[in-house]
């Protein structure tokens, strides 16, 4: 009977690892430092992408900005950084807005504010650079996305003037003058008006002096095509 003690305690020992064992659930984790991408998008369900540009390190402080694209335009702009001084406060809101209206980095410089308004133009030309790389990295989507439209015909004392104008991503892309008045103003005009469409994206354009009566038509042909694009 004594020497049953002892077995009985070894057996009893030499279960408890098999107590204490706990099985593997079969998931692994890991945690490390991810590296952030100097230029990121992405793209919301309703199918606007948003892209922050590179952080520029200037005298005054970073400056970050944030561009959201929506058929090809920039709609907005946020500043995700920024240096923490009066002057450059009241610099952002006239570089966001000039952004807006140029829908590129050629922007002025805000007085008072020339380093905040450097940083913020590189940092905006980087997103926009990346917005195009992605665009031209899908050829094919922006082609089966393409669309022309042709504006009405509009009479003027010169002539019948109407525009077709090409979309290719959400963008104006081309425009193509189908009826023009027979006129070397004309001829010459049509070439600045489709230049400042390409640049303004809209029928906000300046009239070209000696060609008021074709810059009229051009405009109203040209907004009804943009009307039916829309439509």
């Amino acid at each position: 009977m004594k020497r049953a003690i002892p077995v009985l305690v070894l057996s009893v020992a030499g279960l408890i690892p098999v107590w204490r064992y706990e099985p593997s659930t079969g998931t692994t984790s890991t945690t490390g430092a991810a590296s952030t991408p100097s230029v990121s998008s992405s793209t919301s369900s309703s199918g606007s992408t948003t892209i922050t540009g590179t952080t520029v390190t200037t005298e005054k402080g970073d400056v970050q900005v944030q561009v959201t694209y929506a058929g090809g335009r920039i709609t907005a702009v946020k500043m995700l950084k920024q240096p923490n001084h009066p002057q450059t406060t009241a610099a952002v809101p006239k570089l966001i807005a000039e952004t807006l209206t140029a829908q590129s980095a050629d922007i002025d410089t805000v007085s008072g504010a020339t380093l905040t308004s450097n940083g913020y133009k590189e940092s905006l030309q980087a997103a926009i650079d990346a917005q195009a790389a992605a665009a031209s990295a899908s050829p094919a989507a922006s082609a089966a996305t393409s669309q022309t439209v042709a504006g009405s015909t509009v009479t003027t004392e010169k002539g019948d003037v109407q525009v077709q104008v090409t979309y290719a991503g959400g963008r104006i892309t081309a425009v193509k003058m189908l009826k023009q008045p027979n006129h070397p103003q004309t001829t010459a005009a049509v070439p600045k008006l489709i230049a400042e469409t390409l640049t303004a994206q809209s029928a906000d354009i300046d009239t070209v002096s000696g060609a008021t009566i074709t810059s009229d038509g051009y405009r109203e042909s040209l907004q009804a095509a943009i009307d039916a694009k829309g439509a």
